[in-house]
């Protein structure tokens, strides 16, 4: 699992008013696609397909695939013209609470809901994340590319679930506005996520950064 994030210098992804485009650069932009390319699948969350409507498939360079899409979208709001329910590409939406009508509707445009709601009274309204990923491994899916918003990066990061992360930083900075991640807060630094950086190179004006938590490093 690879989380994918574009921030400015004081990690910010986007403004207070959600403005994000662009924060890094093409180069940087170009690079992730790269990246995407690599993947089996793209997974974000319904907050950035309402938001954004995104394709999130591979256009800035060739590739002889594009990779399958996962949607993270627990009460099935994702719209029927979602510009990410396109031919060819399968699309697999997980959600927690049950819509049999909004099933039908989303499977009929060709993607495949799957139903995954937690275990426990207060996670039965989110999707099981660990679950998620057993069931996408059952589907074949060993390379998964997260691109998401700061809540559902939370979800990952304080479930341990996030084996690589991939952050452009672009040279500026924006003061107020979203982060990288959503968790915590800690009340102690010994409590942070400790990480290695595997590397750090220039993509145009910014930096990527490549990082990965102990024991991660075996793939």
């Amino acid at each position: 699992v690879r989380m994918k994030t574009a921030a400015s210098l004081d990690g910010q992804t986007a403004l207070s008013n959600g403005v994000s485009q662009w924060i890094t650069s093409e180069a940087a932009r170009t690079d992730g696609h790269v990246w995407r390319a690599k993947a089996c699948a793209v997974l974000t969350g319904i907050g950035t397909v309402l938001a954004d409507n995104p394709v999130l498939n591979v256009r800035l360079v060739d590739t002889p695939r594009q990779p399958h899409l996962v949607v993270v979208d627990s009460q099935l709001e994702t719209p029927l013209d979602a510009s990410l329910l396109i031919a060819d590409r399968a699309c697999y939406i997980y959600a927690a609470v049950p819509n049999d009508a909004k099933k039908a509707a989303l499977e009929a445009r060709g993607a495949t809901v799957i139903y995954l709601p937690g275990q426990t009274p207060d996670s039965k309204s989110k999707v099981d994340l660990n679950a998620m990923l057993l069931d996408l491994a059952k589907r074949e899916i060993n390379e998964l590319h997260l691109e998401a918003g700061h809540k559902l990066n939370g979800s990952f990061v304080r479930e341990g679930l996030v084996d690589e992360f991939l952050v452009c930083l672009a040279p500026k900075l924006l003061g107020l506005g979203q982060g990288m991640l959503n968790f915590g807060p800690l009340t102690q630094l010994e409590d942070g996520i400790s990480l290695s950086f595997q590397s750090v190179d220039r993509v145009g004006p910014d930096l990527r950064v490549v990082a990965r938590p102990p024991g991660r490093d075996q793939f």
